[in-house]
């Protein structure tokens, strides 16, 4: 049976919607290809129907993170940034938050850095630094964003409620004080 253009065209964005999801979730190396297809129930013979590797899928699918979280922080100030990601519920929901604290370190040690990671911090960066204020704001926003996903990464890998809360409290709080006027805080 032959499907529309238009059907493959949808299959092929489930595909990186949910691939997007399971990588900033569990990491890009403990999402396999046949559990992927099986969750939207594809065959895993089907996958290359639409990319030619997982590496192309991981680079789609960052690139596709990369530009939601650009639309959910573009009408945000500085200090509405730093709150959301230091929040409970982005350490709660990985899946839906931002993919650098759990794929760094992991794309890095890949020995292939990614191209799309490189255009997600720039973006980042400039996010940052267009809140920010004064002569060094380029080596602030490299600061801030360090410290968000530092304290984020931190507070999912510790099992200690109170103390996973003090990571992104303890950040957010002096990310804000540091780095906004009283008005935009």
């Amino acid at each position: 049976m032959r499907y529309s253009e238009d059907h493959k065209a949808q299959t092929h964005q489930r595909i990186i919607e949910e691939a997007a999801r399971l990588f900033r979730r569990d990491g890009v190396g403990a999402t396999g290809l046949q559990p992927l297809m099986k969750t939207l129930g594809l065959t895993h013979g089907g996958f290359y129907a639409h990319f030619k590797s997982k590496d192309e899928l991981v680079e789609t699918a960052l690139r596709h993170s990369a530009e939601q979280l650009a639309a959910a922080s573009s009408e945000l100030s500085l200090a509405g940034l730093i709150k959301g990601y230091l929040s409970s519920a982005h350490r709660a929901n990985p899946g839906e938050g931002c993919p650098l604290p759990t794929i760094s370190a992991e794309l890095g040690q890949r020995g292939a850095p990614s191209m799309t990671t490189d255009e997600l911090i720039r973006d980042r960066l400039s996010t940052i630094e267009a809140g920010l204020h004064g002569e060094r704001a380029d080596e602030q926003s490299v600061l801030i964003l360090s410290a968000m996903v530092g304290a984020l990464l931190l507070s999912r890998s510790v099992s200690d409620p109170e103390l996973s809360d003090r990571l992104l409290k303890t950040t957010r709080r002096l990310l804000i004080e540091q780095n906004t006027s009283p008005n935009t805080a």
